[in-house]
């Protein structure tokens, strides 16, 4: 019980550390420019909006879940096959047709396709995480090049995602780029 409490407080300790060093780089950037008199320019974007509003995520997403779908319902085969036969052993074992060896070989055999089951199941995570990435990383590439291409046309010093959450905690004149880089995505 102490040793969970103990890693509570320390996740809890480590989301603050990291908390307190984003306001800590924050706070350094914001003091060196107060200090040395330059004027930086600021800007935020939401990067999921503009995700949203791109037709080839919405393509993405659409193959994404047929492949999901095809991979879960491999799954779902073995799984109902997987439910026929415990029943089947269930009615054996209950009528008494089984010696307690036959017993015991047919639970273990049954407890490794229950696990075999379960090991899939992080199979297809897997798969599905890579194909995500597989399928949105030419997208985030070119919403990053736009973004790229708008930071530095426009003069930014720094642009923030406000897609994620707590990560800018105060902000003063920053500009919105969202509408420039839609622009530069052709995305009116």
């Amino acid at each position: 019980m102490a040793e969970i409490l103990l890693l509570r407080h320390t996740k809890k300790a480590k989301k603050m550390m990291k908390k307190l060093l984003k306001v800590s780089i924050l706070l350094a950037i914001i003091s060196f420019t107060v200090q040395n008199g330059n004027a930086q320019k600021f800007g935020h974007i939401n990067i999921g909006n503009i995700l949203m509003e791109m037709p080839h995520t919405l393509a993405a997403d659409s193959l994404l879940k047929v492949y999901q779908d095809s991979l879960v319902a491999i799954g779902g085969v073995q799984a109902n096959a997987l439910q026929a036969d415990i029943a089947a052993f269930s009615q054996e074992y209950n009528a008494g047709n089984l010696t307690p060896v036959a017993s015991q070989t047919q639970q273990e055999a049954l407890q490794k396709r229950r696990d075999e089951i379960l090991a899939y199941e992080d199979v297809i995570r897997a798969a599905v995480a890579k194909k995500r990435e597989e399928l949105l990383g030419p997208i985030l590439e070119k919403v990053q090049t736009a973004i790229n291409e708008v930071g530095k046309g426009n003069g930014y010093t720094m642009i923030f995602d406000t897609s994620v959450f707590n990560t800018i905690l105060f902000a003063r004149d920053a500009d919105d780029i969202g509408l420039l880089v839609k622009a530069k995505l052709g995305l009116q």
